[in-house]
C-alpha cells in the first residue's frame, strides 16, 4: 500500500469516527442539535476558520477521487511476480511461472521412477528461480540417483528452453507410488 492511500485510509477513517460519534452523541441526546448548528456557523463567519475549513475539504475531496477512481497498483511492477521479465532491445519476453512448471513437469514424465509430479516455481527479488518439485516414486527406484538426474534435467532444459539459470532445486518424495496390480483372469 502506497504512502498516499495510507493517508487516505487514516483520514477517511478519522473522519467516520468523528461522524459516527456525533451521531450517536445526537441520538441519545447528549448532544443538542442547536449546539452543532452555532458551532458551525460560527466556523463558517469566521474567516480563517472557513479558509481552513475551505482547504481541508479540498484536500479530502482529491483524496477521495484519488481512491475512487486511480488503481493504486502498478500493473507492470506486478508481472514479473507472474514470471520472469526479460527485455533486450527488440522488447520484452514475459516467462510465465506456469509455463516454467508445465516444462518441469514434461522434463519430469521422462523418468521412470517418477510419478505424480507436482512442481512450484519461486522468483525472488533479484530473479533467482528456485523450484520444487514433489513426486511420488516407484518401489524400486534409487530415490538418490532420481533426484540427482532430475536436478540435472530440469536445470538445462530450463537453461536451454529460456535461457534462465536456476539457483536451486529443491526435490520432496511425497510417497512411494503403489505397485500396479495385474489381475488376471
Amino acid at each position: 500500500m502506497k504512502l498516499i492511500e495510507k493517508i487516505c485510509l487514516v483520514v477517511f477513517s478519522n473522519l467516520l469516527l468523528i461522524l459516527s460519534i456525533i451521531t450517536c452523541l445526537l441520538i441519545f441526546g447528549w448532544l443538542s442539535p442547536d449546539f452543532i448548528h452555532d458551532v458551525v456557523v460560527a466556523a463558517l463567519n469566521d474567516s480563517l476558520t472557513s479558509n481552513i475549513l475551505l482547504g481541508i475539504s479540498i484536500v479530502i475531496i482529491l483524496l477521495a477521487i484519488k481512491c475512487i477512481f486511480f488503481d493504486g497498483s502498478d500493473k507492470d511492477k506486478d508481472r514479473p511476480k507472474e514470471g520472469i521479465l526479460l527485455e533486450n532491445k527488440e522488447g520484452k519476453l514475459l516467462i510465465s511461472k506456469d509455463t516454467l512448471e508445465s516444462l518441469i513437469a514434461s522434463v519430469a514424465k521422462g523418468f521412470d521412477g517418477a510419478e505424480n509430479v507436482s512442481s512450484k516455481v519461486y522468483l525472488d527479488k533479484e530473479n533467482n528461480l528456485t523450484v520444487y518439485i514433489t513426486l511420488f516414486v516407484h518401489p524400486d527406484a534409487v530415490i538418490k540417483d532420481l533426484s540427482s538426474n532430475l536436478q540435472t534435467k530440469v536445470k538445462e532444459a530450463i537453461k536451454t528452453t529460456s535461457g534462465l539459470e536456476v539457483k536451486e532445486v529443491n526435490i520432496r518424495i511425497k510417497n512411494i507410488a503403489p505397485e500396479k496390480i495385474n489381475i488376471e483372469e
